[in-house]
């Protein structure tokens, strides 16, 4: 069986996760949780904001324990489940953040992105520890460049062809989380 690439969609404490192999074929699909259900979310965005500064420092921290915990239970579980070797994960870019916790908390902008930012790191550290490479893609042009390195006309009747022979779920991040697969599948054999 060819190596696999795996492309992640994520949101606020939860990714769609693909596995595909460099031509496209489809391995692997799965919604994973990135952080435990009894913490929030969105922590820089939400909760942090209403506590004094050590409180908010400390509750942060233990959302992005959960969130490392979490991303290496999946990843270890994707790689036991899957039926090729995984070389890579594909992970959207991640904005610039002010240094510090702290500063991220008192930067609106930062404190928007935050949150987001801390998922998609969880899941690049949980990647390397496993030895995988990581790519980050833009979601902008990812499903373009998937369509070039498919070399394909047309994503779309690419993406309606597959959700036809597997069935649901298979949602706009499944779609984003398979090209972003593609590309860095793509990518790692240049």
């Amino acid at each position: 069986m060819p190596d696999a690439s795996i492309g992640a969609s994520d949101h606020s404490g939860w990714a769609v996760l693909v596995t595909v192999t460099a031509d496209g074929t489809l391995l692997d699909r799965r919604r994973i949780e990135l952080v435990a259900s009894d913490l929030p979310k969105l922590p820089h965005h939400h909760e942090a904001q209403k506590l004094p500064l050590e409180d908010a420092l400390d509750l942060i921290e233990r959302v992005r324990v959960s969130a490392e915990t979490h991303a290496k239970v999946a990843l270890d579980a994707l790689a036991l489940a899957a039926s090729s070797r995984i070389l890579r994960i594909a992970i959207r870019e991640c904005p610039p953040l002010p240094p510090t916790v702290a500063e991220r908390l008192q930067n609106y902008r930062a404190q928007n992105v935050a949150d987001t930012v801390m998922y998609r790191m969880a899941l690049a550290g949980a990647a390397e520890a496993r030895g995988w490479a990581v790519h980050w893609y833009q979601r902008k042009n990812v499903l373009d460049a998937a369509r070039d390195a498919l070399h394909v006309a047309d994503l779309d009747a690419h993406f309606i062809n597959l959700r036809k022979s597997i069935g649901p779920p298979w949602t706009n991040d499944h779609k984003v989380a398979m090209a972003a697969a593609i590309v860095a599948a793509s990518d790692g054999r240049s």
